[in-house]
Order: C-alpha cells, then structure tokens, then sequence
C-alpha cells in the first residue's frame, strides 16, 4: 500500500522524506495516517531494491545550508509502480487498499479501474447484506443508540454502494466499446457456434433437417436422370420411389409378355 503511494508520487518529481510525507498526509489523510516510522523504512526498501535513488542535497537556501536526502524514481521502479497499477485483484477492493488505488485512478488503466470498481461494489454489498441479517436477528437486543449506531453504518454502506454505481457508470460511458460490449469471435464471419434455442442445427447431419440442395439429395437426381435417360420415367433399380416404381416395373412386363411394350422387359439387374 505504502510502496504504490510513494512511487506514485515520485514518479511526479522527486522529493525528499518531509515532503513526501506532506503529500501523502494531503492526499491519503481521509483513508490512513501515515508516520517517519513506517515512510522511512518503507523508503529504504525501494532503495535497497534499485527502484529509488537516495541522494544528498544541499539545501543552500536553507539556514544553515543543511543537507537532506532527495528520493528519485529510476527507470526499475517506473516498471515496478506499473506493475502495481495493474493489479487489480480482490486486496484492491478492501479497505485498507481501496482508498490507495482511488486516490492514482488517474495513473490506473481503463480496465483495472472498472475492475476495481465493480470488485469493491461486490464487497460492499455482501457487506450490506450482513449487516441488515444483523441487524434484524438483533433488533430486539439493543438500546435504541446501539440501533442507531447498526442503521448509521448500513446507510454508510448504501451510500457508497450508489457512489460506486455512478462512478461505474461514468467508467462505462467513457470506455472504449471492448470494455462494455461483449466480443463476438463469429461476428466478422456471420457463423455461428451453436444453434439458438428453438431452432434447427444448420447442417445436414443432424437429425431433423433436410439435405442442403449442395450437398444433399444428389442420389436421387442422378437416378432421376439415369430413369430420364432410359425413357421409362422410374428408377431402375426400384430402390427409390417406393411401392410405385415396383407397380410400375410389374405393369410393364406384364405388357411385354403381352407384345404391347416396345422396350421389352424392364430387368431388376440393369
């Protein structure tokens, strides 16, 4: 927490430990308290991990001309505060970091604010939803301060809840399309993966549906051709057309035997 606030601000200019402090007590004083005991050491630290620079100034203008140590970001802590910027994980959204990561919104990418956003809305509300259980289970039990107390705090928790509402609205409204609208992977192609509810599966393959005229029905145009071909009008083989074409082929050798069919007797082999 410490760390992400004082590589943001370093990454504005650099600043020594006073002045640190000042800016942090300004800008984080409504969310935490922050001391010498816990800025210097956390200092130390990004130091000793090559992600600030300590270096000794002379302050001439100063009485005295005492010198104090001024803090710089190098180009590893630049990387370092970008990789904290970008997580926007479930610590973001509790109390003790949520304030932290608001108050550099600015520097946090579109993305992780939302995400953020929307973590922190989700957390508020099963807290909402915990203290109304409580407060109805316990409603009998309390003094009518303690009851005031338990209602303060669930208006607090709705208040922030809306506050969350509106800010994810506005981050909605001003982000790019992909960040509010789900992508279609078919929709350049017009294809789609899965039939929608209530309908036919597109390909002929599946139970149900009729043969696509491409692909399906092939068989009993070449057969019709081939009966076309034979001047008969009926599938030589009988197998397509059913009972007729068998009434058909038993009628015509009926008048072959007769003398009347010039085609002679119509064979089951050819």
């Amino acid at each position: 927490m410490l760390e992400l606030a004082v590589l943001a601000l370093l990454s504005e200019s650099p600043m020594h430990g006073y002045e640190l402090r000042k800016r942090l007590a300004a800008l984080l004083g409504a969310f935490h308290r922050f001391s010498y005991g816990s800025l210097y050491p956390c200092l130390r630290r990004l130091a000793d991990g090559g992600y600030v620079t300590a270096d000794d100034v002379s302050a001439t203008t100063r009485l005295g001309g005492r010198s104090r140590v001024v803090y710089t970001l190098t180009g590893e802590g630049k990387e370092k505060l970008a990789d904290l910027l970008g997580e926007g994980g479930p610590s973001s959204w509790e109390d003790e970091m949520f304030g932290v990561r608001f108050a550099f919104f600015a520097k946090t990418d579109a993305a992780v604010r939302l995400r953020i956003l929307e973590g922190r809305r989700g957390r508020l509300e099963e807290r909402r939803e915990k203290v109304r259980s409580a407060l109805t289970r316990t409603v009998e039990r309390f003094d009518s301060y303690t009851l005031e107390l338990q209602r303060h705090g669930l208006e607090s928790v709705e208040r922030e809840v809306r506050w969350l509402n509106e800010l994810i609205e506005t981050e909605r409204a001003s982000a790019p399309a992909s960040l509010t609208e789900p992508q279609l992977s078919t929709a350049s192609t017009g294809l789609s993966t899965a039939p929608s509810t209530g309908s036919e599966p597109s390909t002929g393959s599946e139970p149900g549906t009729l043969p696509s005229p491409a692909r399906g029905g092939g068989t009993g145009r070449r057969a019709g051709r081939t009966a076309r071909r034979d001047g008969r009008g009926s599938y030589l083989d009988g197998t397509h057309g059913g009972n007729d074409g068998d009434a058909r082929n038993r009628n015509r050798n009926a008048q072959a035997e007769a003398g009347h069919d010039p085609g002679g007797e119509v064979s089951a082999g050819r």
